[in-house]
């Protein structure tokens, strides 16, 4: 402990006697086989890796441990140092410490804020990002010095405070406010990164630092080997009106603002709360993440009042007291801590046996992050498998929340989950698993089809909906999309049938008004007189039925002696519907067209056109004379955008996906 003092004081210097190292570094196969990884990666030429490890597979233990086995360079036998950087004085120490332990004749520093000033010349530093980024801090590591570079939670190496760092070492990494010497060193530094999430929800790309992932190892198989602990998933469906939520357009992630307004309510805390009751009242250490600072404390409050010890930690707590509050908590002395964005990365506390995600995330990230931290095996304490409860909208606009079963690519509404483990749901996912499909390989859609909103361009399929609609009338109705539908009268006008209001069905009859001549036109008058109403009801085939009787004996009974001349022409049958379409129908529909060019194939419509008869250039101006264009370009208006939101989080979730191979600029 004396050395430990001496290690973590500021006037501590690299030349103090060295200890011998009197213990021995017992790894575990996958970390064997990690390291074997690196350094065969790092003998091949690349300099700049990835490693992939969950929580609690022992990340800090491989990292030292690769470090000890990285010679200088041939070019540069001055090269003997290692720079460690981490994201916070927690992980900080956690390092140095480790380093201590596998290898106590190594001089190790830590350089943070104020307290902890390192000379640049130890075996091994440990330095904070955030120290880092001033430049008379980090103009101590001279990269002529510099063996290694390890960049823990490495996810982060992409966000422009990790690049400045890091451009220093390398002239492959670019940073608008550093000038790199190209002979200012004799030799390419490794950069290696490590995190339990190797992958980003916000578009920066990981593949500008790090050139390829060399090893992964997913956390299922960590449980199925026993080297993490059992885990038992509990996902509680609620209506929590995320649709209401607004998507941050940089990260993919639920705007905290907007997210703490819905989830931290007196009946989102509640139900938490009974959630825990019914499924994790007899577990002794749970972690609750929040939204924010509000919801941390209100959460906390909903557990009291339930006579349940809870306490919270936020980033206002002060130091000395949130290691207080963490010690206490390691040590079983209160069942419940409640935090924020806290104890998400870096956290050690093994006997976490339950982990509630309040907080609703989109980032797979994120949430790996928050169940990881109630992975750590802790038989010393009792634990023997960690309790996971997190909740699902039943009622989300966009998609993308992350859950327990989307994890393992399951649709969290379309099953109940409730105290499965990694296995069962893994078995589950395995039973409806397309071998073809791949999230990473997903089609893009080639055309859009509508049930309300029909093409009025496109002739009707021989579909359910026409032969029902040829059932009910010997006429040709013309399918207008939305619930209308109407009969051309020739030139006796036309008969509408819609929807109205009370759910009912309304038929009219528009006549047709016959003004010509130039007065008619200089006049702009309507072709047509008021449109009279012919039937009310709730059927459409009793609408169609009346409106035919009408036809027959009102519209065409005085046309001829019986009618049967002038309504045979409306007939879907009539033979003047097989004949070519006449040169004015096509002209009316290819001016037409161009406002829906941007919506359909060119190809496709004029083969269409240089087939149309006269009865299918009818039915598309119809469509086009009734609304079926506006409401159809609405439509596809709507569903690209919708597509093209797909798109953005099929790419969004394809960046959190890890695998071994070389990373994408």
């Amino acid at each position: 402990m004396q050395c430990f003092r001496r290690l973590f004081s500021s006037s501590y210097h690299p030349l103090i006697a060295r200890r011998a190292s009197t213990s021995a570094i017992t790894l575990r196969p996958y970390q064997e086989t990690c390291l074997q990884a690196c350094t065969a990666a790092i003998e091949a030429g690349s300099t700049r890796i990835g490693v992939s490890l969950p929580t609690g597979s022992g990340k800090t233990t491989v990292f030292i441990s690769l470090l000890s086995r990285i010679p200088p360079p041939a070019a540069n036998e001055r090269a003997t140092k290692s720079l460690i950087i981490v994201n916070s004085i927690e992980l900080a120490r956690q390092s140095a410490q480790q380093v201590g332990r596998l290898f106590p004749d190594w001089h190790v520093e830590i350089e943070q804020g104020s307290k902890y000033q390192a000379s640049g010349q130890a075996d091994v530093t440990v330095a904070t990002y955030q120290t880092l980024n001033n430049d008379q801090r980090l103009l101590k590591f001279d990269p002529q010095t510099m063996k290694a570079i390890i960049v823990d939670e490495a996810h982060h190496a992409a966000a422009p405070s990790y690049r400045r760092i890091l451009a220093r070492f390398d002239p492959d990494i670019k940073h608008k406010e550093v000038e790199f010497d190209s002979e200012e060193i004799k030799h390419k530094i490794p950069i290696i990164g490590f995190s339990a999430t190797f992958g980003r929800h916000d578009g920066l790309a990981l593949g500008s630092i790090f050139e390829q992932i060399v090893y992964h190892r997913p956390f299922s198989e960590m449980i199925q080997e026993a080297w993490l602990c059992d885990v038992r998933f509990t996902t509680v469906k609620a209506k929590m009106n995320l649709r209401e939520v607004s998507v941050n357009s940089a990260t993919g992630d639920y705007s905290p603002t907007s997210l703490a307004r819905i989830i931290n309510s007196e009946t989102m805390n509640g139900l938490v709360v009974k959630a825990w009751l019914e499924r994790a009242a007899s577990r002794k250490s749970t972690l609750i993440f929040c939204v924010n600072v509000a919801h941390v404390q209100a959460l906390t409050q909903t557990f009291r009042r339930f006579g349940i010890d809870a306490r919270y930690l936020t980033a206002k707590t002060p130091v000395l007291e949130r290691k207080t509050l963490v010690q206490s908590f390691r040590d079983g002395e209160f069942p419940v801590l409640v935090n924020c964005a806290i104890l998400t990365e870096g956290a050690d506390i093994p006997n976490i046996d339950c982990v509630v995600i309040a907080r609703p995330t989109r980032s797979r990230n994120l949430f790996s992050q928050m169940i990881g931290r109630g992975m750590r095996l802790s038989p010393n304490t009792g634990k023997t498998d960690c309790r996971i409860i997190d909740f699902v909208d039943t009622d989300e606009r966009l998609g993308g929340l992350v859950t327990s079963p989307t994890l393992f690519g399951l649709d969290p509404l379309k099953l109940d989950v409730d105290d499965e483990d990694a296995s069962s749901l893994e078995q589950r996912a395995a039973a409806l698993r397309n071998p073809s499909s791949d999230i990473l390989n997903v089609p893009r859609p080639i055309s859009v089809e509508f049930t309300d909103h029909v093409d009025p361009f496109a002739l009707p399929a021989l579909d359910g909906k026409a032969i029902k609609l040829a059932r009910l009338s010997r006429f040709a109705y013309v399918d207008c999309g939305n619930e209308i539908y109407v009969l051309e009268l020739l030139t006796k006008g036309f008969i509408r049938i819609e929807r109205g209001e009370h759910n009912v069905f309304v038929a009219r009859y528009t006549p047709a008004a016959h003004y010509t001549g130039p007065a008619a036109a200089a006049l702009k008058l309507s072709p047509f007189h008021t449109s009279r109403e012919i039937v009310v009801n709730e059927k459409l085939e009793d609408v169609i039925h009346a409106c035919d009787t009408y036809v027959i004996n009102n519209i065409f009974r005085n046309s001829s002696p019986n009618g049967h001349v002038y309504f045979s022409l409306l007939l879907r049958s009539a033979a003047w519907r097989r004949q070519p379409a006449s040169e004015a129908q096509l002209n009316f529909i290819r001016r037409r067209w161009e406002k829906q060019s941007a919506y359909m194939n060119s190809d496709d419509r004029e083969e269409m056109l240089e087939n149309m008869t006269k009865g299918g250039a009818a039915i598309v101006i119809t469509r086009l004379r009734n609304g079926s264009q506006a409401r159809f370009i609405k439509k596809a208006k709507v569903s690209l955008k919708e597509q093209k939101e797909a798109e953005k989080e099929l790419q969004r979730q394809a960046r959190e996906v890890v695998k071994v191979g070389y990373l994408p600029v």
